[in-house]
């Protein structure tokens, strides 16, 4: 890949690497703020009262609907990244991803308009994964194919520096809400806050993105052979293989996350009945570990290679799972604390070399396309459905299952990553 050049603190520099952390800072913002609202509110406000479980059931389905729309926006998105630029078209995914979870802030509920409110619910969390499907591959193309020699890894966990950084402003601002007004407000209004302050995000993420350059390594590539009519239809007939391994290696980091976040809220306030504001809290302690998984992965990536730390964060995740049920069932909230620390800590070391790591198994001539099909279908497979089956196990086994399923979706990723030497 070609290098920027060698002077890190260059304003070329930062401003491409500010601009792959903002995007994936707004990607996790929107989606945090949507798991967090669907674990608290979504539920009776967008669904019929049959139980409190079947609407907290539906909430967490909703979330499934953006992984599905997720690779249909990678196709498409990387479609055109892989023809005509990385910049025009992160700059596409960020309005599409933004404009829809602005739109969530005007939604009308259930009781106002029926099943009206959870099909337009449905629709925006649609667009939202959409547009999310060509933001990730952008990023992490953005910061890599712009590394000097020996800094992929570290330049590569930029973007991925956006998941604590869009975590924290969404658990912090619901924290506040939390803190601030009363259940009743909250629910009635409050919880449209969040949505609305993505527009702020958004603003920064357009700004810096407008000022972008097109990376060497797609124009390099375009100078020596005219980009694939179809990047999707190259992608199948001739890396096919590294695109299912690299699919799979990406399901540790998807279920870890969305089990230590979105199913944790939820089953931490309802049925282990810790408050909202002591949960938030725990968990904004812990994103602090990610953080710290991410950086280190960083590092380690470029002194070793970033399917080694891979490797090392899929055992680590092996550990979690079988250490998810006496620690988070512990009915101690410090023993939550570290679970979730534990299992964010290992998040880092699972998502933070994925940067580097996945677009390296593609040429650039298909690179947007590759590397965003293998991240958003890892998505589907990691984390669309883990909520919602963590929840059906833990009421018809308590955690002990959910904790074998967290081990089990890290062994296949580890799998995954023992079969892919490139």
């Amino acid at each position: 890949m070609a290098a920027a050049g060698n002077d890190l603190s260059a304003p070329s520099t930062r401003r491409i690497l500010l601009a792959s952390l903002v995007g994936t800072s707004v990607e996790f913002y929107d989606f945090y703020i949507y798991a967090t609202a669907a674990s608290l509110v979504f539920g009776p406000l967008f669904f019929p009262s049959f139980s409190p479980s079947a609407q907290l059931f539906n909430a967490f389905a909703t979330l499934g609907i953006a992984f599905v729309a997720r690779p249909v926006g990678a196709s498409v998105f990387g479609h055109f990244g892989d023809r005509i630029g990385r910049k025009s078209t992160l700059v596409a995914s960020l309005l599409l991803m933004g404009g829809s979870t602005l739109l969530i802030a005007f939604l009308p509920t259930y009781e106002t308009i029926g099943w009206w409110a959870p099909l337009l619910l449905c629709i925006l969390r649609f667009g939202q994964g959409f547009g999310l499907g060509g933001e990730w591959g952008g990023a992490a193309l953005l910061a890599v194919e712009n590394a000097p020699p020996g800094y992929r890894g570290r330049f590569g966990m930029v973007p991925q520096l956006g998941a604590p950084v869009g975590f924290i402003a969404a658990n912090g601002l619901f924290l506040i809400l939390a803190l601030t007004l009363t259940p009743d407000q909250f629910r009635d209004w409050g919880w449209r806050l969040p949505f609305l302050a993505s527009i702020l995000l958004v603003g920064v993420g357009l700004w810096v993105r407008l000022q972008l350059t097109e990376t060497r390594a797609f124009t390099d590539a375009m100078a020596h052979e005219a980009p694939p009519r179809v990047p999707l239809a190259e992608l199948v007939r001739n890396h096919a293989g590294v695109t299912i391994a690299g699919t799979f290696a990406v399901v540790a980091c998807f279920a870890i996350y969305y089990l230590a976040t979105a199913f944790a809220l939820g089953y931490g306030t309802t049925a282990l009945g810790y408050t909202r504001q002591a949960f938030l809290q725990v968990q904004l302690i812990a994103i602090l570990f990610m953080a710290v998984g991410i950086v280190a992965s960083g590092w380690l990536s470029d002194r070793y290679d970033p399917r080694r730390v891979l490797i090392g964060g899929c055992v680590g995740g092996v550990i979690a799972g079988f250490l998810l049920a006496p620690l988070l069932g512990s009915g101690s909230i410090g023993g939550v604390l570290l679970f979730l620390s534990l299992a964010l800590l290992v998040m880092g070391f699972v998502y933070g070399p994925l940067g580097a790591w996945l677009p390296g198994l593609f040429p650039a001539r298909v690179r947007y396309t590759g590397a965003s099909m293998a991240f958003n279908v890892g998505g589907i497979l990691g984390g669309s459905l883990a909520p919602l089956i963590a929840q059906a196990l833990a009421e018809r086994g308590g955690l002990a299952p959910v904790g074998l399923y967290l081990a089990g979706c890290s062994l296949v990723s580890l799998v995954a990553l023992l079969l892919v030497r490139r």
